[in-house]
């Protein structure tokens, strides 16, 4: 395992985050307490020591677990929760990112997770309706209070993670030190501005979803190649994602993976890394053998003319206004014919 910076921070992470989403039965599919006991000491033993959870992970159990299984190592480890999911108790305000909540969440969160501070705190989801101001102020007394170490923000617009680190720096509070987005091989569409606006900022971005929530891993192409998608399981969960451009791409996935000795899901995860910028994982899993896959990965990086191929296969339309920016002529008219002359470190396009 190696470690990265957190953003802007002097922070340091390893590159693959243990997410704990597995870490309870509530939902159905997770372990019980030893059977997380197992994950944990799996992933610290290779190295890792950053743990990512939330308040409403399994009901709070996913946390509860996590503070247990800490007990009495508690500092060597980044421990991240998050808040704005409510817990469904009829009380309007036990959910969003207003500070009546946040204050709320935090408080509820530190005794499930047995301590007095968390290293990193996420906005979980942003709700549309609480200012940037708000959050920010309501974070910082936190900082301040020293029961948060770091800020980031989760499932959020580029504008709005842009407003407000402007804010936080022309106010003088504590600005998002890391971004978090579901990102894979069938998700890139955070081409197009959250990650240049992260890339800009100098924001970590740690991804969920790298494996296309299963769909990456060979599973679904398998049986669709002798099945319709609709017959999975998980076809109601899942549904939307499974189409012929998503299981093409799971296939080109597999079939790389042969050709390198790696499964699908590492060739997805050495791929989401090769991106740069403080790519961090965020790997889960239900059982042991899964979470040794996953970690397996950091064993053999992907060629680069792989994922070239993987690039090809999987990029998206930027959109407008980038679409228009980066016709040829549009792009000569800018730079007097002499763009590709000049050394741009700047450069925040999919030319990169």
């Amino acid at each position: 395992m190696r470690y990265k910076l957190f953003g802007h921070t002097g922070l340091r992470v390893s590159e693959l985050a243990l997410g704990t989403l597995t870490f309870g039965e509530e939902a159905g599919w997770g372990r019980d307490l030893e059977g997380s006991r197992e994950l944990l000491e799996l992933y610290a033993d290779a190295g890792g020591n950053f743990i990512d959870t939330a308040n409403r992970y399994n009901a709070g159990t996913s946390e509860s677990y996590v503070g247990k299984l800490l007990k009495g190592q508690r500092d060597r480890f980044v421990l991240a929760t998050k808040f704005s999911v409510g817990a469904m108790d009829g009380d309007i305000n036990s959910a969003g990112n207003h500070r009546k909540n946040i204050f709320r969440s935090l408080h509820e969160s530190l005794e499930r997770l047995q301590t007095d501070y968390v290293d990193l705190y996420w906005l979980h989801q942003w709700d549309f309706t609480t200012s940037e101001e708000e959050i920010l102020r309501a974070l910082d007394d936190m900082i301040r209070a020293g029961k948060v170490n770091y800020v980031g923000i989760s499932n959020a617009p580029a504008w709005v993670i842009a407003r407000a680190n402007t804010i936080a720096e022309l106010r003088g509070w504590t600005a998002f030190a890391g971004i978090q987005i579901e990102y894979s091989l069938i998700e890139r569409t955070a081409d197009r501005e959250l990650l240049p606006m992260a890339k800009s900022l100098d924001l970590a971005v740690a991804l969920w979803g790298v494996v296309g929530q299963g769909i990456l891993t060979g599973k679904f192409h398998r049986t669709a190649d002798q099945a319709k998608p609709e017959d999975s399981t998980r076809a109601p969960v899942l549904g939307h994602k499974l189409t012929e451009r998503n299981l093409a791409i799971a296939r080109l996935a597999d079939e790389i993976g042969r050709d390198t000795g790696l499964t699908p899901s590492q060739v997805a995860l050495n791929w989401a890394r090769s991106k740069g910028q403080q790519m961090i994982p965020v790997v889960g899993a239900r059982t042991a053998e899964q979470l040794r896959e996953n970690l397996a990965c950091l064993d053999q990086p992907l060629p680069a003319e792989q994922c070239r191929r993987l690039d090809e296969e999987s990029a998206v339309r930027r959109g407008e206004p980038h679409d228009f920016l980066n016709q040829p002529r549009i792009l000569t008219g800018r730079f007097g014919g002499f763009e590709e002359l000049l050394d741009n470190h700047r450069r925040l396009t999919h030319r990169d």
